[in-house]
């Protein structure tokens, strides 16, 4: 999956040391990202040595984003150049099958944390200015103590099993026109198992038992921590279809599963360890 990234190391403490002249620079803007193209899917990110010509004070504002093996990133935020030199944007979509793989990875947690940062430069609370907490990844609102940290979404991802089928979907007004599993996100007050329960009654109208916690994946493109979970279909298994979120939902016997293994997604994953027989 996309956070595994092995033999490379991923550390996000939050130590905000200054920028030497090799660390690197996420800069973003709306959905693009600044990076030069080294191949046909491999990428690269600009250095602060590679833009300090094209902006004044780059060493003096800055926020720490995390490090890969010791290599530091931070936030493009505010520089005034883009498309600069050999760097162009392009949309954070690349990301899923960009090379090497813990530059795809960093790319798209660093769009995550670009967004969180872009959403609370003010007090939700008072409206005033928010400021970097110097110790921990937080906003802290000076004037009435508000703190804000990073927004994580919890989100399942469900594989709804009968016998030899597995319970397959396409989501309706969206981008994704792939096959992919029932999924939707935790609400306040329920369990998490409570949550799979309640998104297969409202997407397809069925029942499950015997919910089964499989594994779990940060997903940055849409700020979520996705919990993977089978469960077994409870008693009448006609589909009763939720329009608005999903175009379709069928059952496909595992050897006509119509999905094709790749190693990106928690999703993906599940679909074909049913599929290969190995649970």
């Amino acid at each position: 999956m996309i956070q595994d990234i092995e033999p490379h190391c991923f550390s996000n403490e939050y130590r905000p040391k200054a920028p030497d002249g090799a660390s690197f620079l996420l800069c973003y803007s709306g959905r693009k990202v600044l990076l030069r193209k080294t191949g046909q899917e491999e990428i690269a990110f600009p250095t602060f040595e590679e833009m300090e010509p094209y902006t004044e004070g780059l060493y003096e504002e800055y926020t720490y984003l995390f490090s890969i093996d010791g290599q530091r990133f931070y936030l493009g935020e505010g520089i005034g150049f883009y498309e600069a030199g050999d760097f162009t944007l392009e949309d954070t979509e690349i990301f899923r099958t960009a090379v090497p793989r813990h530059m795809a990875f960093a790319g798209i947690t660093g769009a995550q944390l670009y967004r969180w940062y872009g959403s609370h430069r003010f007090c939700g609370r008072c409206g005033s200015r928010t400021k970097p907490d110097g110790k921990e990844r937080m906003l802290k609102c000076p004037s009435c103590g508000n703190m804000e940290y990073p927004k994580i979404m919890p989100a399942v991802i469900i594989g709804l099993t009968h016998g030899n089928r597995l319970l397959m979907s396409k989501y309706a007004n969206r981008e994704f026109k792939k096959y992919a599993l029932l999924a939707g996100f935790a609400e306040i007050g329920e369990s998490i198992e409570d949550t799979v329960r309640r998104e297969v009654m409202e997407e397809v109208g069925l029942k499950v038992k015997n919910i089964t916690y499989y594994k779990s994946q940060p997903w940055s493109f849409s700020d979520t921590l996705l919990l993977g979970f089978y469960a077994e279909l409870d008693g009448d298994e006609e589909i009763t279809l939720d329009k608005e979120e999903l175009a379709l939902a069928e059952w496909f016997e595992r050897e006509d599963i119509p999905v094709k293994a790749s190693d990106l997604s928690l999703t993906n994953e599940m679909i074909m360890r049913f599929k290969n027989a190995e649970m």
